[in-house]
């Protein structure tokens, strides 16, 4: 099982996390991945300065925009549960 967790904290909110979680929720459910992908939220991760929304896979640290959210997880979930 991979952890993939999104921030949640002011600065990743105000940059669109709720549509980033919005998309991996919707993405674990297309491809069924329930017992693969342990997903959840978390605060700060001390990545404000940069931009985009924080993401990590099993503590790797990423950056995006949600807008590019579903190509994320195709190139860089979905590698390491099937």
């Amino acid at each position: 099982m991979i952890e993939l967790s999104v921030c949640i904290g002011s600065s990743c909110h105000i940059k669109g996390s709720y549509n980033v979680i919005q998309t991996f929720q919707q993405m674990i459910e297309e491809n069924n991945l329930h017992g693969q992908v342990d997903f959840k939220g978390t605060f700060c991760m001390k990545q404000c300065d940069k931009p985009g929304v924080a993401v990590a896979i099993d503590n790797e640290k990423f950056n995006i925009d949600p807008a590019q959210a579903r190509t994320f997880f195709k190139e860089n979930v979905l590698p390491k549960v099937k």
